[in-house]
């Protein structure tokens, strides 16, 4: 089959019925044979899934123009609940074939073990019940895309206004962080429904599937084979024992050097020296030309990499009205070219988030060879390790943004960021363990819990006279509506990330090699392989953790402050 599919509408099921069905169709004689189909076949579901990916796009990039949005909608109603259907189908031909078991198993297992589990936990029934979950996520998301506030004499999305938590005046934090939590307050109650409905589905989905709860199904569904609800306790008891208390002693170092007699929501952000907040760019090129100079520095074949998204089609990074929050990047599987998307407003965090989401692009140019479109995305678990490795090993280069001063509190910051940030990942993803095993409790119930687990891995914060905005603070967690359980893949990577820096810093060119080496890979071989073709090992307890938080630790202990 040629890869020139210009000619289908693949937003249209009617064009596509017909080609999965010859694939349905087809006769497979051999090993060989069955190789060939999949390679043709995964060559035309990369052409339907970027058509899919790039209705999202457009519609994460302008949440206010109908068009586009109905447009997505129906993708998501009429095309997406075919594909699911016969691709269950598909899936049953491949991993039911006299001769899948012949095929290199090195190369196929991780497919056939994942392929295997997706036909357990099929059930036509269950489709219905995934649209209806994608729409209340887009519901979820034109809640937040719409939010805007009136301060400082302008209109502002709540990106927008994180700058004014930045600035000395402690008065105009306050003022900025009262105006931002009303805002979001206007809405709780609703986004409190379409996450109770959330919650109701997903346990149905569960159920449909013969699972107790929507916790066990999901991680059947992410193919989580490498690790068990076991080990994301072991992770929460780790990162309370180890990262808390870190956490909270730089929280202390704030308010003594701060003199004040408790901390508040408005302290965290700017600087405790009374210095200007880190603005490392005013205009996004800026951002962009500096951050490829950086990657060039680090390794002419990244930079090289990161220049071919300058491409006018690669890249939506400034902040406006009506545009979804957050960022992500997404891989166009037929064009094989990155897609970043993310809301910069001139913020150290938006120089990260750039850096970020070019690693998981960089792991996706890495794989692009890989001959089965499934290989080219790896477990979300590595896939992290690709864009927070990058993060770390950008540190010695910001001076392209910097002066020395300033690039030292930009790493300060973001190694403070790493504790806090683990703390917050253990909270979110006890906070999901705790929903989904208790899909009964009340609003009330999840509220208390909330607030549980705020004294357990929580700051020192004071939310005196804020207590019920507290109750309410899951509700900016966009992955608890959209993405189920992602988020425990952000420790697992982090604690690799912190590996491969460490690595780093003590062989820069072995350290890339085999970042190299494991991006291409792909999502080819089961987790723990992946890490220890990085030279990381696959370890969520305390005694990982423990050596990579100690050298956080000294690190911080030689950073000025």
């Amino acid at each position: 089959m040629s890869e020139d599919f210009s000619s289908i509408d693949a937003s249209d099921w009617s064009q596509l019925e017909p080609i999965y069905q010859n694939f349905i169709n087809q006769e497979i004689k051999s090993a060989q044979e069955l190789e060939s189909w999949l390679i043709e076949l995964g060559l035309f579901d990369a052409y339907v899934s970027e058509t899919g990916s790039m209705l999202y796009v457009n519609m994460t990039c302008d949440t206010e123009n109908e068009e586009i949005k109905q447009a997505y909608l129906d993708f998501v109603e009429n095309v997406q609940p075919e594909l699911a259907k016969i691709g269950d189908i598909l899936n049953r031909k491949f991993a039911e074939n006299e001769f899948a078991d012949q095929l290199n198993q090195e190369e196929y297992h991780v497919l056939l073990r994942d392929t295997r589990m997706d036909l357990k936990l099929f059930r036509e029934e269950n489709i219905a019940l995934g649209t209806e979950l994608t729409k209340l996520g887009q519901r979820y998301n034109e809640i937040c895309g719409s939010m805007m506030v009136e301060f400082d004499g302008e209109e502002r999305t709540m990106q927008q206004m994180g700058k004014f938590l930045q600035v000395n005046d402690r008065d105009i934090r306050e003022n900025a962080y009262n105006t931002i939590g009303t805002r979001r307050f206007q809405d709780a109650d609703e986004i409190d429904d379409i996450y109770e409905k959330m919650i109701a589905l997903r346990h149905q989905v569960a159920q449909n599937a013969g699972y107790e709860n929507f916790r066990d199904y999901i991680f059947d569904a992410k193919h989580r084979f490498d690790y068990s609800p076991t080990d994301c306790d072991d992770f929460h008891k780790a990162v309370e024992a180890i990262c808390v208390p870190l956490m909270r002693d730089v929280d202390e170092e704030r308010k003594e050097t701060l003199g004040l007699e408790s901390l508040r929501m408005w302290d965290l952000g700017h600087d405790v020296h009374g210095r200007e907040p880190l603005r490392p760019f005013i205009e996004v090129e800026e951002m962009v030309a500096g951050t490829s100079r950086m990657f060039h520095r680090l390794s002419p074949e990244l930079g090289a990499f990161f220049d071919t998204l300058r491409d006018g089609t690669s890249l939506d990074l400034d902040s406006r009205k009506g545009k979804a929050p957050g960022g992500y990047q997404l891989q166009r599987d037929h064009s094989r070219k990155p897609f970043i998307f993310m809301n910069a407003t001139g913020l150290q965090r938006d120089l990260e988030t750039m850096v970020h989401e070019a690693g998981h692009a960089f792991h996706s140019i890495y794989a692009d060879e890989l001959p089965l479109v499934d290989y080219r995305s790896a477990p979300l678990e590595f896939c992290e390790v690709a864009s927070m490795s990058m993060e770390l090993l950008t540190h010695p280069f910001l001076d392209e943004f910097y002066s020395e001063i300033d690039a030292n509190r930009a790493i300060r910051e973001h190694l403070e960021g790493i504790v806090s940030i683990l703390a917050w990942i253990a909270t979110i993803d006890a906070f999901q363990h705790w929903v989904y095993t208790n899909p009964n409790h009340s609003r009330e119930d999840r509220q208390a819990k909330w607030l549980e687990l705020g004294e357990r891995f929580g700051t020192i914060l004071d939310w005196t006279g804020f207590e019920d905005w507290r109750k309410v603070g899951w509700q900016k967690q966009l992955h608890l509506f959209s993405y189920p359980f992602y988020y425990i893949e952000y420790g697992i990577a982090q604690l690799g990330a912190l590996q491969m820096w460490l690595q780093y810093r003590e062989n820069p060119e072995m350290a890339l090699a085999n970042y190299a080496n494991a991006m291409k890979l792909g999502g080819s071989r089961p987790l723990p392989a992946l890490f220890e073709a990085g030279g990381m090992e696959f370890n969520l307890g305390g005694s990982t953790v423990q050596g990579l938080i100690d050298a956080v630790r000294e690190e911080l202990s030689h950073l000025p402050a």
